[in-house]
This record gives structure tokens, C-alpha cells and sequence, in this order.
């Protein structure tokens, strides 16, 4: 039994800046004083907090998971964000074609089946989308979705503990939404051109969020609100938030926070690619070539493609330019994510927690001994 003092400690609610973290026998507590006994470790400031939770990761170490569904390439994009503080991801493949689909899906089978830390599911963003809001998305591989694709998906939730898609009204019928929301599927809206009033029934049919709230989606204008307006207007709908300085403006985040009933329910994505974890300055998605520059991930057309940014980084984000308290700005990394989850399994809480000194994680607690081990840098290229 050991108690850590000195470091402010957010439970993923919470922060707490008097009190200590005590590990006893493999349980992680927040206490106002050491039991009689404890030994009692002193750190040099800092906060320790409960692992991030990123529900949007295409990436990272050098790897897409767009160019390599196996189990190998979930490791190391897990092991990429594990070294940036995040304990608990959902890959996410980007629109392409139906055998890559279900690769994937298999793949995190394969992964979870192994023990791999950190895969907490599977996030397919797309191939159910607009064209009008494609963003980096391949017009070419955009499609409705068929009786057979919404049989791969319901599959997956039944073999998944989380499964997360992102589509578009225009190319997804509400009937479809019902049924995966039924079969426990977390359906969001994104890279849609819907009006308001669409994406208000589609909400009503079962889907619960909105992927990267103000970028690849119709916006909130004086004669039509778009799915900007509606998630805005709406308390009962989550939303994930780029919170990067460049996909949203922080007035506009700050805008955002202020119109929606519940604020609480925006919460942090990176939308992280190869990059992540990884020096490299260029690589591929859907055989077009994404340049690195200046904090920027860009197709040759300017368009953005996923973000160069990390966890911590959103965090540092919300909590400065936009003047979230960063009480709130951890909550929306740890357990909002972790709430909108169809089964959490401890994600956004002090189980998985990681000690934060400086500007960046440098130390994961292992709860069964009460020792911290330090995080090791993933530069992995892409071969």
C-alpha cells in the first residue's frame, strides 16, 4: 500500500489539488490522508490523471490503419498513443471499400483477442457519407449503405465491445440508424450536407454524436442551422471536438460551450494520423499523399486531412485560448468520451492513470504494485 503526494490528481471528473493517490493492492483511490501504515511518496508537482480516452485515431507511429489491418499495426498505433497518455483508443478506418471494412473490423477482433492495451473498439468513419462534405475523404469510395454493410456493422457490435460509425443522413436511412443504435452501435453524424431538421430525425432514429463538431458537416446559418445547429440545440447529443487551434476557432469552441444545453457533452478527439508518435513528415491515405507542415496535415489542395495533435495537447487547447477550466478540459479527454461508450471497461477513470509533469505524459501507474514506469517515445516509419 503506497499514498502519492504532491501532484494535483483528477479522477476524471474531478481535481483535486489537496489530496493523495493511494494504491492498495491493485485499487486506485483519491484520500484526504494515508491510512495508518501506508508509505507515503512525495512528487514534484505536476497531476496525475486518469487515461485519456480518443474515440477518433486513423493512426500513429508511422502507421495508417487505412494501409494495414492487422494486429501488428494495432500495437503499434496503440503503443504511439499509450506513449502520448492514452490508455484507451477507438482505431478508426477512414472510408474505403467493403474488404477493408471488415479486415479491420476483424483485425481489433484479433487484437482484443490478444490482449492488446488499449483497443477499447472500432470507430468506421465512413464510407456512409456526403460527397458535398467529403473533406479528405475519397469521393470514389463513398456509397449508401447496403442490407449487407449494415449486417457487417451489427455483427461487429455483437463480437465488439464498442463499435462506433460515422455517417451521413443523405446516404443512411433512419430505419438503419434504428437498428444499429438497437444492436448497441454508437451512430454519429458527420461529413454530411443535412438540413437541421434531417439531422433532428436521425437523432431522434438513435444516433447519439457528432464527429468533429463544426468541420466536414453543414453549418449554422441565419436561414438554415445545418447538423451544427442541431447539435447545439440539443442536450441529450455528444459531440467531438478537434481542439487543435486549427480545425475551430477557440471563440468558436467558445461559442459552441456557451449555446449547448449541455456543454458537458463535448469531449476531445485527436482525429490523429500516422504522424502521431512518429517524426515523419508525409505519408499516404487512399494512395494520395498528406504533407506534415507547421502543425498542419494537408492534402496537395490545401484540404485538411486529420490532425497533428495529441491528447494532451486538445487539453492544453481547451484550457487556454478557449478558457475551459481544466478541470472540464480533462473531463472532456477522459470520462465524457468514456461515457458515450457502449461499454467503458474502466476507460476514464483512475484505473489507467497517468502522471503528467511539464507539458507532456511521462509516467504510467501500475496499479499492481503501485510503481510508475516511464513512457517510451514510438518513432516508428512507415516501411
Amino acid at each position: 500500500m503506497i499514498a502519492y503526494q504532491g501532484a494535483a490528481i483528477h479522477d476524471g471528473t474531478t481535481l483535486h489539488t489537496d489530496k493523495m493517490l493511494l494504491v492498495d493492492d491493485g485499487v486506485v483511490t483519491v484520500v484526504a490522508a494515508p491510512p495508518a501504515g501506508c508509505d507515503v511518496a512525495m512528487l514534484d508537482g505536476g497531476i496525475i490523471t486518469a487515461g485519456l480516452v480518443d474515440l477518433q485515431v486513423n493512426g500513429g507511429g508511422g502507421v495508417m490503419f487505412n494501409d494495414d489491418q492487422s494486429v501488428t499495426a494495432l500495437r503499434t498505433i496503440a503503443a504511439a498513443h499509450h506513449a502520448l497518455g492514452t490508455a484507451h483508443i477507438l482505431p478508426t478506418l477512414i472510408t474505403d471499400t467493403p474488404a477493408r471494412t471488415k479486415a479491420a473490423i476483424t483485425a481489433v477482433i484479433h487484437a482484443i483477442a490478444q490482449g492488446v492495451s488499449g483497443i477499447a473498439g472500432i470507430h468506421l468513419e465512413g464510407p456512409h457519407l456526403s460527397v458535398a462534405r467529403k473533406g479528405a475523404h475519397d469521393p470514389a469510395l463513398i456509397r449508401p449503405m447496403t442490407d449487407d454493410d449494415l449486417a457487417v456493422i451489427i455483427d461487429a457490435a455483437d463480437r465488439l465491445p464498442n463499435v462506433m460509425v460515422t455517417i451521413a443522413p443523405e446516404n443512411v436511412t433512419n430505419a438503419q440508424i434504428a437498428r444499429m443504435a438497437d444492436a448497441g452501435v454508437i451512430v454519429s453524424l458527420g461529413h454530411t450536407d443535412a438540413s437541421c431538421a434531417t439531422c433532428h430525425a436521425a437523432f431522434d432514429a438513435g444516433a447519439r454524436c457528432a464527429t468533429h463538431l463544426f468541420n466536414a458537416m453543414s453549418q449554422l446559418t441565419s436561414r438554415e442551422p445545418g447538423l451544427v445547429g442541431a447539435v447545439l440545440e440539443r442536450g441529450d447529443v455528444y459531440a467531438g471536438l478537434i481542439a487543435d487551434g486549427v480545425h475551430v476557432d477557440p471563440a468558436t469552441i467558445r461559442v459552441a460551450l456557451a449555446a449547448k444545453p449541455d456543454p458537458a457533452r463535448i469531449f476531445l478527439v485527436s482525429d490523429a494520423m500516422a504522424t502521431a508518435g512518429s517524426d515523419i513528415t508525409e505519408f499516404q491515405l487512399n494512395s494520395r499523399m498528406i504533407k506534415r507542415t507547421d502543425g498542419r496535415l494537408t492534402l496537395a489542395d490545401g484540404t485538411l486531412a486529420g490532425a497533428d495533435l495529441s491528447m494532451w495537447q486538445a487539453v492544453a487547447t481547451m484550457s487556454g485560448p478557449v478558457r475551459d477550466s481544466l478541470q472540464t478540459a480533462i473531463a472532456r479527454a477522459t470520462s465524457i468520451p468514456a461515457a458515450l461508450l457502449t461499454d467503458p471497461q474502466g476507460a476514464g477513470t483512475l484505473q489507467s492513470a497517468v502522471y503528467i509533469c511539464g507539458d507532456e505524459p511521462s509516467a504510467w501507474l501500475d496499479a499492481t504494485n503501485g510503481n510508475w514506469s516511464s513512457i517510451s517515445r514510438v518513432t516508428s516509419a512507415i516501411s
